[in-house]
């Protein structure tokens, strides 16, 4: 595939150089420049590219950033594209602010796709970097770790399902996207090593009335280790 990742931080720089791993060509971007991932690039052989040219990528699309800073992306070129996008992002009002629409009661997902304009596909949120790096394992096997993957197209959802297998987890649906929440900070189901099994029974246990604590609480625990998104 041709997949275009834009966030080079721990989550986004573990997706590229696995992907690149398996085969496919990538793309990866951050706010800074392609000259700040030279080096990674040449250790990984992904490409070192532009915000605008890692949203054009043919078949998948990959944010890995701060909430807020979706809206500085090229969004023009992300509705012109016809590739799969993932939001890999999670809501922290310490780091992001207060987003009305949220606390309001949309997903954070739900409101990435608002902003963007076109759908998008959960996933890769749940897990820790150190995880997604080194939890992969042959499937069947009792330490493979799951993974869930939520949206409204059936078909994006299959390609990142996919793609989540294929990098060495067992996938599970998670649902709509407007059910993503049962995957957001917090939730029993929220940065745990899980397998398939677990992961269904801790998305099923999550509770609707319980949202605004378990994000309150999540935010307070990661709080120490956020700064204020400035723009």
């Amino acid at each position: 595939m041709n997949v275009g990742i834009i966030g080079s931080g721990n989550i986004g720089s573990t997706l590229a150089r696995n992907l690149k791993a398996l085969g496919n060509t990538v793309l990866i971007a951050n706010s800074r420049g392609p000259s700040t991932l030279a080096e990674f690039a040449a250790e990984t052989g992904v490409v070192a590219a532009t915000v605008e040219q890692a949203a054009q990528a043919r078949d998948l699309v990959i944010i890995a950033i701060p909430q807020l800073a979706v809206s500085n992306l090229p969004l023009d070129v992300l509705r012109a594209n016809a590739a799969v996008v993932v939001d890999a992002g999670n809501y922290y009002p310490t780091r992001d602010g207060v987003v009305a629409e949220v606390e309001a009661g949309a997903t954070d997902s739900e409101w990435i796709a608002s902003v963007l304009g076109r759908p998008v596909i959960k996933a890769f949120n749940n897990i820790v970097a150190n995880s997604l790096a080194t939890r992969d394992a042959l499937s069947g096997t009792a330490e493979r770790v799951a993974l869930s993957v939520a949206g409204d197209d059936v078909n994006a959802k299959k390609l990142v399902e996919s793609v989540v297998e294929q990098l060495g987890f067992d996938a599970v649906d998670g649902g709509t996207l407007a059910e993503s929440w049962r995957q957001q900070p917090g939730t029993p189901a929220y940065c745990k090593d899980l397998n398939a099994a677990q992961l269904k029974a801790a998305l099923a246990s999550a509770d609707h009335a319980e949202i605004k604590r378990y994000r309150k609480e999540a935010d307070e625990a990661a709080a120490p280790y956020l700064k204020p998104f400035k723009g």
